[in-house]
């Protein structure tokens, strides 16, 4: 197809879908299919968890879609307001309705974020979005949202999309100056809280232990529907200073 015939296609289908990626900007035509994975359109390097197809990116009738292409990962999918997540499980598909639209996942220790923003947008928000639009948010105690933003930190630390490690749990129970046991027990109850209401890819197994991706998978939840955000950093870093001077008392 030559540029000439892309144009002509964005023109109908209502325009080009842009990728940031760390310090990449893709700008993907209409018309086009774009992959991302490992040895892929977008490269997410040597990350051997990584499918080499994992998220697939085209257009059907009109519309951008998102689709997980790979067999074992799955992803996170927000607009970038908060106001609606999805979870894309291996085979699935999503319409990108929304201006920006956000999409994490965790491949190994890695968690990785990307933004897709549609030129011309199906969707655009016209309220903002505020903290009592998830229920479960309005369920969490201060303390539990504490342990979130500990466990989201690097995350929400992250100035452009791209790639982090999440800490690990001895790291996190360090920053918060508790023991190992008492973090695993907190994290439970949390992931078992937002199970209950409905989030995806928390449930335990059979034998009533938890996934070994919800973590993960509750970090990516949290920064994706804004339970969590750059603002909860100051009541993480005032908590983690008071029990770093009350051991040391």
């Amino acid at each position: 197809m030559t540029t000439a015939d892309l144009e002509a296609v964005a023109d109908v289908t209502g325009g080009a879908l842009v990728l940031q990626w760390g310090d990449r900007r893709e700008r993907i035509a209409a018309g086009t299919t774009f992959v991302i994975g490992r040895g892929a359109d977008l490269s997410i390097g040597d990350n051997q968890y990584v499918h080499r197809r994992f998220l697939e990116i085209a257009q059907q009738e009109g519309v951008w879609r998102l689709s997980n292409v790979g067999s074992r990962l799955t992803a996170s999918v927000a607009s970038a307001d908060g106001m609606a997540q999805s979870w894309l499980a291996p085979g699935a598909s999503m319409p990108l309705v929304f201006d920006s639209t956000v999409v994490m996942f965790t491949a190994g220790e890695t968690t990785y974020e990307l933004t897709l923003v549609a030129e011309n947008p199906f969707y655009q928000v016209s309220a903002p979005w505020t903290e009592a639009d998830d229920g479960v948010a309005g369920l969490l105690s201060p303390m539990q949202k504490i342990v979130l933003t500990a466990l989201a930190e690097p995350m929400l630390r992250l100035n452009t999309p791209g790639s982090v490690r999440l800490p690990a749990m001895d790291e996190v129970a360090h920053r918060l100056g508790w023991s190992q046991e008492k973090l695993e027990r907190r994290v439970g109850s949390l992931v078992d809280k937002f199970a209950r209401h409905g989030v995806r890819g928390l449930e335990r197994t059979s034998a009533g232990e938890l996934p070994d991706s919800a973590r993960s998978r509750l970090v990516e939840h949290a920064v994706g529907a804004r339970i969590v955000t750059v603002d909860d950093l100051d009541l993480l870093e005032a908590f983690a200073r008071d029990a770093f001077v009350g051991a040391a008392s």
